[in-house]
């Protein structure tokens, strides 16, 4: 999730759609909350939850310009 301002959440879900609607309703309190992280910028399907946390970690270690930019 992100905002205009280009702060960036990285999470995981086993429900992406009910998870990007709470938080374009703002029920989810703490960072993405606090940030208006509304915008669903990118996502991945993982084959198990294990295979997601890991990549979720992957993510969460890019720095910025890595994130807005991968290649």
């Amino acid at each position: 999730m992100g905002n205009a301002n280009l702060t960036f959440y990285t999470g995981v879900t086993n429900n992406l759609v009910r998870r990007i609607l709470e938080h374009k309703k703002g029920k989810q309190k703490g960072f993405t909350q606090k940030y208006n992280l509304k915008i669903c910028l990118y996502y991945e399907f993982c084959e198990t939850m294990r295979q997601a946390i890991i990549r979720e970690k992957q993510i969460k270690d890019l720095n910025r310009k890595e994130k807005i930019n991968p290649h």
